[in-house]
C-alpha cells in the first residue's frame, strides 16, 4: 500500500525563493484555469477537460504577460491541474461542494512533484530547478528500499516547510484479536468507550485562547498592506498552529491505541458541519476534531487489518437501553444518567457506546444500513 511520511525541512535562501516561485505559479494556474473551466460552462455550456486545461498551460507559458511560469518546474503545474480534476469529479459525486479560488495567506501553500521532477539518492532529496538537497529532519526514517512516487512540499502559516513523501509499503498487519469496541464522542470527555473508560478532552483552544485574543487584537489594529501587519499574522499564525500540533498529537496517540487493542471499532457518522452550526457548541466542537480522529482511525486500521465500522447518525443510542432495548421517548443534553424501566441506571455517555458497538456488530453480521427500527 502507498503511505506519505512527512518531515520538516530548512530551505537556504535560495531554495526558499525558488520555492515561494513555485507556490506562487501553482496558485494562479489552478485559479486561471477554474476560472476558465466556470467561464466555459456558464456561457457555453462546455464541460472543459483536464486534457484541454494542460493544452491552455502550455499556451499560458508562452503569452508576454505570464513568461514568467516558464521559470519553476512543470511538474507542480501539472499537478495543481490533477488536483482540480479530481475537486471537480468529487464535486459531480456529491462529496464536495463546488471548487473555489486559492487566496494567497488564506491557506498554506503546496507543489506536488512526480518522480520525474525530483531525485532521491542515498537519503538525500533534489528537487526540479534546484541544485542543492533539502535540509530534511529526518524524524523516522523510511521503509528499507524506499523508492518515492511522489513529494508534496508545503508552507504553513507560521512560515514552516514540510515535505510529505509518498512510497509504497507492505501492510503491517497485527495480531487478530477478539476485542470490539464501540466509541461514542463527547465534548465533557472526547470519547467514551464501551468498556466504561472515558477519555478527557483536553480543550486545546481554551489554554491558548487568551494569547490568541491578545494576538488577534493586535493584528486588527495593524495597517493593512504593512509589514507590522505581516508580522502580526505570523504570530496569530504560531498560536493556531500550536492549538493545531497539540491536538493532531493527542489524536495521533489515541486513535494508534485503539487500533492497536481492538480487532473491530465502531464509531458514529457525525455531521460535524451541521452540527457547528449551534453557536454555543461550535468553538468546543471544532476543538475536539471528531472528524479528523474517525479519519485516522479509518486509514490505520487499514495499515494494520483492523475492521472500522460506521452506523447510522440517526440511531438512537442515547435514548435506547443497553439491557432491554427500551427506547425512552425523551432524553435533553443536561440529563447524564437516567433509569430505564427494567430498573437499570445508565451513564448516558457509556449506554451510548455501548449501544453504537451493538449497532455496529449487527451492520457486519446482516449487512451495511440494518438499525433497529425508530418506533
Amino acid at each position: 500500500m502507498k503511505r506519505a511520511y512527512r518531515y520538516r525541512f530548512y530551505p537556504t535562501p535560495e531554495q526558499a525563493e525558488n520555492l515561494a516561485k513555485t507556490f506562487g505559479c501553482v496558485r494562479y494556474v489552478y485559479n486561471r484555469a477554474l476560472a476558465e473551466r466556470h467561464r466555459a460552462w456558464t456561457t457555453e455550456k462546455h464541460r472543459v477537460s483536464h486534457a484541454e486545461t494542460d493544452k491552455m498551460l502550455t499556451g499560458w507559458k508562452r503569452e508576454p504577460d505570464t513568461l514568467w511560469l516558464a521559470e519553476p518546474s512543470k511538474g507542480p503545474l501539472q499537478a495543481t491541474l490533477r488536483h482540480l480534476q479530481t475537486a471537480y469529479v468529487n464535486f459531480w459525486g456529491k462529496r464536495a461542494g463546488y471548487p473555489t479560488f486559492k487566496k494567497k495567506g488564506k491557506t498554506a501553500d503546496s507543489a506536488t512533484y512526480f518522480r520525474n521532477c525530483f531525485s532521491f539518492r542515498n537519503g538525500r532529496l533534489t528537487l526540479a530547478k534546484q541544485s542543492e538537497p533539502l535540509n530534511i529532519v529526518w524524524s523516522r526514517l523510511l521503509p528499507d528500499g524506499a523508492d518515492p512516487s511522489q513529494v508534496t512540499v508545503s508552507r504553513n502559516s507560521r512560515g514552516q516547510y514540510h515535505v510529505s513523501i509518498l512510497v509504497e509499503c507492505p501492510v503491517e498487519m497485527l495480531p487478530a484479536s477478539d476485542a470490539r469496541l464501540g466509541v461514542d464522542a463527547g465534548i465533557t470527555s472526547l470519547v467514551t468507550l464501551s468498556t466504561g473508560e472515558k477519555v478527557a478532552n483536553p480543550r486545546h483552544e481554551r489554554r491558548d485562547r487568551v494569547r490568541l485574543a491578545r494576538a488577534q487584537r493586535e493584528l486588527s489594529r495593524k495597517k493593512k498592506g504593512s509589514a507590522n501587519r505581516a508580522e502580526a499574522r505570523l504570530k496569530v499564525g504560531r498560536v493556531h498552529g500550536r492549538i493545531a500540533d497539540r491536538r493532531r498529537d493527542h489524536l495521533h496517540k489515541l486513535s494508534t491505541r485503539l487500533v492497536r487493542e481492538n480487532q473491530t471499532i465502531v464509531v458514529e457518522d457525525l455531521t460535524v458541519r451541521n452540527m457547528v452550526r449551534n453557536h454555543s457548541l461550535a468553538r468546543v466542537i471544532s476543538d475536539a476534531g471528531w472528524r479528523d480522529l474517525r479519519t485516522m482511525l479509518e486509514y490505520k486500521a487499514g495499515w494494520y487489518g483492523r475492521t472500522v465500522v460506521v452506523v447510522d447518525r440517526w440511531y438512537p443510542s442515547s435514548k435506547t437501553c443497553s439491557s432491554c432495548r427500551a427506547l425512552v421517548a425523551s432524553l435533553p443534553l443536561n440529563i447524564r444518567e437516567w433509569t430505564c424501566r427494567c430498573g437499570a441506571v445508565h451513564d448516558r455517555d457509556v449506554n451510548a457506546a455501548r449501544n453504537i458497538l451493538a449497532a455496529g456488530l449487527a451492520v457486519i453480521a446482516c449487512g451495511d444500513g440494518v438499525r433497529p427500527p425508530r418506533s
